[in-house]
């Protein structure tokens, strides 16, 4: 595993690009960085120190089997629709110790509440891990996208800053 790792749920793409984005930024002060799809089998190492989740919020929050579902009928691949998503993988992670991060994709208008990393934050925080900034949302222009202009490059910047949030004892660990 990495020392970073980015671990992912998306429908559309949208949050999947968010999701390489941030790694890119974490990759500008950070050796080893990895981004990959919440599923079974992924796990985060002991030699992981920053954890970095993300999902798209759905029916005010993360994805479960129905919003998945309906997801797949309005369109998304449907082995993704029926795929375990960032909530099932929360649930299954072990207590941990490393420093965290939570974020997700929403539609940008007024009034609509709800997120998927506030939630993920949340989770978390339960397994023990250290929050190193508050869960943040970026933004797409309707379900299915696109983001919103700009979200890309605010998501690498996120990455940026996450990176150097670690603290001293993992210098070593800077480019």
């Amino acid at each position: 595993m990495a020392c970073a790792l980015v671990v992912f749920e998306s429908m559309f793409g949208n949050t999947e690009v968010v999701a390489a984005q941030i790694a890119a930024g974490l990759a500008e002060t950070l050796d080893d960085v990895e981004v990959v799809r919440a599923g079974p089998g992924v796990e985060v190492g002991d030699d992981v120190v920053l954890l970095v989740v993300g999902g798209p919020t759905h029916a005010f929050g993360l994805s479960r089997a129905s919003t998945r579902d309906s997801a797949g009928q309005q369109g998304a691949p449907a082995d993704v629709a029926r795929a375990e998503g960032l909530r099932e993988w929360l649930a299954e992670l072990p207590l941990t110790t490393c420093r965290v991060a939570a974020f997700d994709t929403r539609i940008h208008k007024p009034g609509v509440p709800g997120s998927a990393a506030r939630g993920a934050e949340r989770r978390l925080g339960k397994a023990g891990g250290r929050v190193v900034s508050p869960a943040t949302s970026f933004w797409v222009s309707g379900m299915r996208g696109p983001l919103v202009a700009g979200e890309d490059e605010r998501a690498r910047s996120w990455g940026r800053l996450l990176g150097t949030r670690l603290p001293d004892r993992y210098s070593h660990l800077t480019g």
